[in-house]
Formats: structure tokens, sequence, C-alpha cells
């Protein structure tokens, strides 16, 4: 049987009562200064809110009268022609003369509400924004064009918040309960979501979707945007290429996967590509990648497939190059011991704030492996199998940037040795609040240089800045 029934929805009581309306001031965009309201103001633009508030909510139920499993209605073009004639008839019903504006923006509302993600459906349409925040029902931000706003959008209640976590959820298969608590998946648009739920979550239930731009980046809009230079952009290609084994370091937000993205994009068409990941989010153009990811367990417990688990498993797939997304766990050594053992040219990122940071962090996760070695044991599988360590940042106005790339050199007794080939030179702020800085060549060419070169690329002295050195003279 359908879900869907064409009877007229059944109007039993009457809707809230709304007084006239005054259309609310115009949204002030992010950066502008905020309305100031008088006190009297303000009670009627919360009265109005609650008004409208209650006649949603009504509109919402008359219009599921008769629908069966309204769970599970999917946001197709006949449900949405649907919803849309029993919205006209169940608004004609309520006896209330919205402005048109309005009107049109409640109707959008309660489409969101039944067959969308609610109060957050205008954020995932709006492709200015690459990421959503809900921390409960009261506060909502967004992540736009690198900084984070609080909106205007409320749920009712945690009950509400709830009830959109299982929209977003039950059709990936997935389910949360004080018992299991937190959700980690990816949405059919590639989307990823972690949704955590009191207890664990105490002010409330919290959703966090990381969207991905449809149109995938390349090495030149990172150039356009700043993020890095052509003589690095040109250096980075020629180490991917000529099979060095690369770490891209950085923090939450500071555009780890993207910039992994355009270099695994730098690898040769020819070559087999395994991608291991949490949830998918790699967008390779090429031709012969298999792309796998991890899996949390099943209700009963089983089922669980970690990225160690498919690291260990990808060694059995002869690849030609291993791409990670993240290392987080004991599955650095996994990761470790594959690139020093005739899979060059692996890529992976890891949360870090300097490559020396990431270095600790490869030691510390691969103590977790389980497996007693001595630290400098540990030091020295990480040197020889790490050649490069990119650093991103994102900064404090928002922009994100290559601040460091950084050759592994190897070991000088208990040390390993790091030098920068590239960095970003900040020099102050702009009026606007923008960070002035270049990213510079340090004069120092990597000792790997006679690896770029066999493998056929021969850069010039000026990519490396060996003439024109900014801290006292070039070095070759």
């Amino acid at each position: 049987m359908s879900l869907l029934k064409r009877a007229r929805p059944s109007i039993e009581t009457p809707p809230p009562a709304v007084a006239p309306v005054v259309s609310d001031p115009a949204r002030p965009e992010p950066a502008s200064r905020p309305v100031i309201m008088a006190p009297e103001q303000v009670a009627v633009q919360r009265q109005k809110h609650e008004m409208l508030r209650k006649l949603r909510q009504w509109l919402v139920e008359r219009i599921l009268t008769g629908i069966e499993a309204p769970s599970e209605l999917e946001r197709d073009e006949r449900t949405l022609a649907l919803l849309h004639e029993r919205f006209a008839t169940a608004y004609a019903s309520a006896n209330v003369n919205l402005p048109a504006e309005e009107m049109q923006q409640l109707r959008e509302a309660v489409i969101n509400e039944i067959v969308g993600y609610g109060p957050i459906e205008p954020f995932l349409a709006d492709e200015t924004i690459s990421e959503i925040m809900v921390n409960g029902p009261d506060h909502v931000f967004v992540e736009q064009e690198g900084m984070v706003h609080e909106t205007e959008a409320r749920f009712e209640d945690d009950a509400h918040v709830m009830r959109i976590i299982d929209r977003i959820i039950r059709p990936l298969g997935r389910y949360v309960n004080r018992k299991s608590p937190m959700v980690d998946a990816r949405l059919p648009d590639g989307s990823r979501v972690n949704v955590i739920i009191p207890p664990s979550a105490i002010d409330g239930p919290t959703i966090t979707i990381r969207k991905f731009s449809k149109d995938k980046l390349t090495v030149q809009d990172l150039i356009n945007y700043g993020s890095l230079t052509d003589h690095m952009s040109e250096f980075l290609r020629a180490c991917v290429v000529a099979r060095l084994n690369i770490v891209v370091s950085g923090g939450t937000g500071s555009g780890k996967t993207t910039l992994l993205n355009v270099l695994s994009n730098f690898i040769p068409d020819h070559e087999r590509i395994v991608t291991i990941e949490d949830s998918a989010e790699l967008q390779l153009a090429k031709p012969h990648v298999v792309r796998l990811e991890a899996r949390p367990p099943d209700p009963d417990g089983t089922g669980r497939v970690t990225i160690r688990d498919l690291v260990t498993n990808s060694l059995r797939m002869r690849p030609e190059r291993i791409v990670v997304g993240e290392v987080r766990d004991g599955a650095a050594l996994d990761m470790l011991q594959a690139m020093n053992t005739g899979h060059d040219g692996s890529l992976t990122t890891l949360h870090a704030n300097t490559p020396r940071d990431a270095l600790s962090r490869l030691e510390t996760m691969t103590l977790m492996a389980g497996i007693d070695f001595p630290i400098k044991v540990i030091r020295e599988q990480v040197a020889s199998a790490i050649d490069l360590i990119v650093q991103q940042t994102r900064l404090r106005d928002g922009s994100r940037k290559i601040v460091q790339i950084t050759e592994v050199q190897g070991m000088e007794g208990d040390i390993i040795v790091l030098q920068d080939v590239f960095r970003f030179i900040e020099k102050g702020v702009n009026e606007d609040g923008k960070v002035i800085g270049e990213l510079q060549p340090t004069g120092t060419r990597p000792k790997f240089t006679t690896r770029l070169q066999a493998a056929g690329f021969d850069l010039p002295p000026e990519i490396f800045g060996v003439d024109m050195h900014p801290y006292g003279g070039g070095r070759g």
C-alpha cells in the first residue's frame, strides 16, 4: 500500500490564533552590526515567533493526517507535489493571512519538517556553508567562508532535535540511544554527520554536519585562494609523482581532506590506488581506484571493521598507492610498515599543530598498536617511512593555508631531523581583519632532490629560493 493517501486532511481543531503579522526586519549578514530592538519590540517578536511555531506544528499534524508511516516519506517529486497540495488545503482552513513571503517561508518550513532536516535544511542547500553545528535546540551555528556564526534557526525542544536526528540516520541504517549515544556516518550527498545525545551530550542532542563542495577543488583553486603558490604546487606534484610518502598535518577544519584530495589527483592515471577512510570523503578522478570504508559494530557488537583492518587487508590487494583519510590509532603502525616495505607514494592525514607535533602523534599512535617497541625504534620507523610533512592551518581570519612544507631528513642520535622547504611568514592583520603574510621558500634544497630528478623533475633553483633566501643568503 502506498505511503500516501490523497484524502483531504481533516481539520478537527482550529489552528492557534495568529495576530496581525508585521514582517521581520531583514536578517543581518553574519558580519553586520546586530539590530538592537526596544524591549516592547522584543516581546512582540517573541510572541509572533511562538504563534508561528504553533501554526507550523498544527499544519504539520494536519498534513500528515491519513499518511501511513510518515517517517518513511522520501523527498521526491510526487511526495513534494502532494505535500504542497495538502499545505494549501490546510493553510486555507487555518483562517490566517500572512504576507506572501512569510507564507512561502512557512510552507518551506513545514515541508522541511516532514521530508527534510527541519530548521537546518536551508543550510544544507546553501553552498557557501561548509559546516552545520547544532548544540541542543537553542543554538545552531554554521561555518561560512571560514568563519563560524550563530544563526536564528531554533528547534522546539530536545525531542524535536531527536526527530531530525532519526530522520538523518534512519535511512543510513544507523541508530542512536542512551546505551549507544554516538553516531558517525556519511550522508547520501557525501557530507559527514556526527551525532551525540544525552547522557553523553549534557546540554541536549548535538548534530555536526561537515559538508563537501559538489565541485571538486583543483590545485589551481587552492592557488587562487592563496593556500599555496605555483612553486609549492610544482614541488608537491613532483613529490607525489616521485612516490614520496607524505603526511598532511593540521587541526580540525583546516582543510586536510581537501588538500589530500588535491595531492592524490597528482598520482598518475595508470597506478592502482586504494583509499581507506572512516567516512568516504575523497573524490579521486582516477580510473583505477578501490575505495574502502570502515564500519561500526552492529547492535550485537559484531561486524566492526576498523581502519587498521582495512590497511592490513589493502596490502593483499596489490596497491601501488595507499591513501588513508586519517590515522588516529594503532593503524599508524601498519601504515608505517606499509611505507617501509615497498608501498612508496602513500599519503595520509593526522591531527597536529606543527610538523614536530605530527611526529609525536605518530609515535603515540604507534604505541597504541599494543606492541612494546623502544621509542628509538619507533622514531627510526617514522624517520625512514615519512619523507614529507605538509602542515595545513586555518588562520584566525578563516582562511586556510599551507604554512609549512617540511622534509624529514632522518635521525641524529635519538632525534628526528626536520627541515622546512617552504613556510608562511605572517606580517600582521589588515583593516578588514585579514591575515597578511607570504608563502616563501626557505632557500634549502631537500635531500631527496635526486629522487625527484630520477622521476624526471629537475626543479629550477628559484623554486627553493636558493638565490633569494629571506634569512640571510641562499643555501644549496
